[in-house]
């Protein structure tokens, strides 16, 4: 048995970069910012989310600089080669599959269902 799923509450660090295709489909990158509980580190531990489909438009629609969100989804990796240095580079990425928006009506500007997993 193998399982691979990441579960994250945090603060999106900036507001959503959003892509719309041809084909309809629709991509949202985001950063997400999470607080390791620590006595001697108070930085936040940095995240690159990116979603797809319906979860991807609940973000481009809802989801700003600051908004407090839940998320969860499998840590896939992206593998490139340098352009410059020629050198083989990999970046971590949570592929979301289901988003929460947390907090208050004010953060997030209207009650939105969350959307991801079985529900469609």
């Amino acid at each position: 048995m193998s399982l691979n799923i990441v579960t994250l509450v945090g603060r999106v660090g900036g507001d959503p970069d959003v892509k719309y295709f041809e084909s309809g489909a629709v991509k949202c990158s985001l950063t997400l910012a999470v607080r390791r509980v620590s006595r001697n580190n108070d930085e936040p531990d940095w995240f690159n989310l990116e979603l797809w489909g319906k979860p991807a438009e609940t973000a481009a629609n809802y989801v700003r600089k600051g908004s407090l969100i839940g998320i969860s989804g499998p840590l896939k990796f992206d593998h490139w080669q340098d352009r410059s240095t020629g050198l083989n580079r990999t970046k971590p990425i949570i592929r979301v599959d289901r988003l929460d928006l947390l907090g208050s009506r004010k953060d997030n500007e209207a009650p939105v269902p969350s959307y991801g997993g079985d529900e469609f």
